[in-house]
């Protein structure tokens, strides 16, 4: 590739010599240290004048350090007279702040949007955005990869009758990601709904242990798959036909079992009672029907730590009794939300296997400590645009890391000579 250098940051390293080795090509040589009050320092080894030049710089640990690094490159690119500036971001930072959540919230992900164009970046590419009208955000064109074919390619190969198989969103708001996943599979899907205004399961009120299990093992008889024959000889139609729902509770980040559901039935109805009693109970739902701040928090898949504590409420919509349930969701980020919906599908649904999918394996804290040590996770899947330590992948029994390198190679070289990007994704457009 002539006229084209590739500079690596230092936030993933590992990720930016594997796309340089699918080019054919060397680094680019610069040199990136701090000095000793904390400041940021680039220099740049190579000429760039009248070249494209494409710098990959991840999310990280270290993420504003990288930030600063990022920005700076490629300032000093665009002042050493870079014809095209590309800032190749595999997991784009503050993703997850592309909405205001609260009244006095910033849009984060905007704000730095405006860095990187501000700083001189041409054109963006990145890979599985939290939400794609973060497109929006840059007045210079963006490229969203879609880490979905990978993902595929991993279930078809390795979950066994993964025709069989299940994808789960765990909240309301991936189930876009979900349905387009599971139409290129061609197999069904299925959604968690966690409530945290709503603790108390109004089905299971005033009934003891025995009707509780009778009402679990009616509900699983009857959510059974209908299948319809399409019009033609080729087509077929899969119809699932849901009649109940599929609820427990969660405290303390983990599902309640049968006997400490029955146990607490009591407190159940005290609480309902004096909820009945307090006038004040009406004002204080009707909040979120007006408008409130239900959609800037509640609906959100993020989990607070003060939240945890609190009882909710999961609900499965859909069937998974004796088949694989996929997980999948744009991040790991916490383990709550997977943990208790896995809990949920393995306990009270019937699931055969829990497959916890994702494209950035963030892993924040003792995230990955927690799932590993889930006795109803079976396999933990993210893609490598996230670093990973080497020692965290070899010691896990249930980690596994898809190379996402190609993709971002072919993506570069495609820019590079003019060439369409979008038709490597057309099968997954909607991903």
């Amino acid at each position: 590739m002539r006229k084209c250098k590739v500079f690596v940051g230092n936030s993933h390293p590992e990720l930016g010599k594997l796309v340089c080795e699918r080019l054919g090509i060397e680094p680019a040589p610069c040199v990136l240290k701090k000095f000793a009050n904390g400041e940021t320092s680039v220099q740049i080894g190579a000429s760039v004048r009248d070249e494209d030049v494409y710098v990959i710089q991840s999310g990280s640990p270290h993420v504003n350090d990288h930030i600063m690094e990022l920005l700076i490159l490629v300032s000093a690119c665009k002042g050493g007279s870079a014809k095209k500036v590309t800032a190749v971001i595999p997991q784009f930072p503050y993703s997850k702040q592309c909405k205001m959540k609260k009244h006095r919230g910033a849009i984060t992900a905007r704000m730095l949007a405006n860095l990187l164009i501000m700083a001189g970046a041409d054109h963006v590419v990145s890979m599985d955005l939290h939400a794609s009208q973060m497109q929006g955000f840059f007045s210079k064109p963006v490229d969203n990869l879609y880490g979905g074919p990978s993902l595929a390619k991993w279930i078809r190969e390795n979950v066994e009758n993964y025709h069989d198989a299940v994808v789960v969103s765990k909240n309301p708001g991936g189930t876009k990601r979900v349905t387009a996943l599971a139409d290129a599979l061609k197999i069904n899907f299925a959604m968690i709904h966690t409530d945290r205004r709503r603790s108390k399961d109004l089905y299971a009120l005033n009934r003891d242990l025995k009707q509780l299990r009778q009402r679990k093992q009616s509900l699983l008889r009857k959510n059974r798959p209908i299948v319809k024959q399409g019009d033609g000889p080729d087509e077929e139609e899969n119809i699932i036909l849901t009649n109940g729902i599929q609820t427990a509770r969660i405290r303390n980040g983990h599902v309640i079992g049968d006997e400490e559901e029955a146990a607490t039935l009591e407190t159940d109805e005290e609480a309902i009672e004096e909820d009945g009693q307090d006038s004040t109970s009406g004002t204080v739902s009707d909040s979120y029907a007006l408008g409130g701040t239900y959609d800037a928090n509640d609906s959100d898949e993020d989990e607070e730590i003060e939240v945890q504590s609190q009882e909710k409420l999961i609900t499965l919509v859909g069937n998974v009794q004796n088949r694989p349930a996929i997980i999948l969701d744009d991040m790991i980020d916490r383990p709550g939300s997977f943990i208790s919906a896995a809990e949920h599908m393995m306990q009270n649904c019937g699931a055969k296997q829990v497959y916890v999918v994702a494209t950035h394996g963030i892993f924040t804290g003792d995230c990955f400590e927690q799932l590993e040590n889930s006795d109803v996770i079976h396999k933990i899947i993210v893609t490598n645009t996230y670093p990973i330590s080497s020692e965290r992948i070899e010691k896990s029994k249930k980690l596994v890391v898809i190379d996402v390198s190609s993709i971002f190679a072919e993506s570069i070289r495609r820019d590079h000579y003019g060439e369409s990007i979008s038709v490597l994704f057309d099968s997954l457009s909607a991903l």
